[in-house]
């Protein structure tokens, strides 16, 4: 069976992702990508976590990375009693799911999917390692399509020579969505934010959109609203890493600002992904606060004095009210109606697969 990532740039191969073989995983490091190509080589599926939390990888690339941290684990208890792996991949999926705490339940669903796909190669005597990393693939299969679904949808919203701008790194449905735009001949211009202070903007979306052949510009996210106006924008999108159930849209800090300007001179935002039903209501999400001193300097290179403070949360809140619509595998919905995609039977992103 034919890969779903296929034909899609680098950084979205599933190899170049996070891999898992021979007792080792290694994690395309997006903190130095483009730039250099370099990644980090995890002997321990603690070292994956801490790689994860150290964003080493980002935007959808921590679920990858996590199943392949679980596949990893199995690898280091492999020569234990069934019941002593079962509680060591525990603990494993416990660590993984936690790495960073806004997406933790998406991140727990990927660990309870591995941990299935362990039990089933368990009681098989199958290799508990390769069963999983297996499973992993599957999963990213099944991901990757239902996003190309999102994308056929997406695109139906862009003019044929439209004016496109995104934020931060969608991952997959920048790919997904590119890859339909070019099957349909649309010409479009992609204008993107850098996303201070990991430039995912500038670093990955931008290098993703060129790789596939399209006309893509980098903008500094103090630019959006001239932009907007000056090149007559049609669509602002974006992905997410959580949608609510109540309408309420976590995404990169910065999404909530664009989103307004769009609101205000008409311009639709369009949010992918599937509604996460263990998100009842945005007081379920737990706002991640990292490292203030990073917002002090650019690409390590410091840019303010010494003695001054920095702020820095990794997500923002975009209320329903300034959302055009949700763009999932089944179609696109209000913000408002999202019980709607649960009471049709629709699983989301990230059902277990196995």
């Amino acid at each position: 069976m034919e890969r779903a990532d296929r034909d899609l740039a680098f950084m979205l191969q599933y190899e170049n992702i996070a891999w898992y073989d021979n007792g080792k995983v290694r994690i395309l490091d997006r903190r130095c990508y483009p730039r250099r190509v370099e990644f980090v080589e995890c002997a321990r599926y603690a070292e994956v976590a801490q790689a994860v939390t150290d964003m080493v990888t980002q935007s959808a690339g921590p679920y990858t990375a996590a199943a392949m941290g679980m596949a990893l684990a199995a690898y280091e208890c492999r020569e234990k009693s069934a019941d002593a792996q079962r509680a060591y991949l525990r603990a494993a999926a416990d660590c993984l799911s936690s790495a960073r705490p806004t997406t933790a339940k998406r991140m727990r669903q990927v660990c309870d999917t591995a941990l299935n796909a362990a039990e089933k190669a368990l009681l098989s005597g199958e290799n508990v390692a390769e069963a999983i990393k297996a499973n992993a693939i599957r999963a990213n299969d099944a991901r990757y399509t239902k996003i190309g679904h999102m994308a056929s949808y997406l695109v139906d919203m862009f003019p044929d020579k439209g004016a496109v701008m995104t934020q931060c790194f969608g991952e997959t449905i920048v790919g997904q969505m590119l890859r339909v735009a070019k099957a349909r001949g649309k010409q479009l211009r992609i204008f993107c934010p850098e996303t201070r202070p990991y430039f995912q903007g500038a670093r990955l979306t931008a290098t993703v959109c060129y790789e596939m052949g399209f006309d893509v510009t980098v903008i500094t996210d103090n630019m959006p609203a001239f932009v907007m106006e000056r090149e007559h924008i049609d669509v602002f999108t974006s992905a997410a890493d959580v949608i609510c159930m109540d309408g309420h849209v976590v995404n990169k800090v910065g999404t909530f600002q664009i989103a307004i300007v769009a609101k205000y001179m008409g311009i639709p935002y369009y949010v992918t992904g599937a509604p996460d039903v263990v998100h009842p209501d945005i007081g379920s999400v737990k706002i991640e606060m990292r490292d203030s001193d990073f917002v002090l300097q650019a690409m390590g290179v410091k840019t303010a004095r010494d003695g001054v403070k920095g702020y820095y949360p990794a997500f923002d809140v975009t209320p329903p009210a300034l959302v055009s619509g949700v763009v999932t595998d089944k179609g696109i919905y209000c913000p408002y109606d999202l019980a709607r995609y649960q009471k049709e039977g629709n699983a989301g992103e990230y059902e277990l697969v196995v």
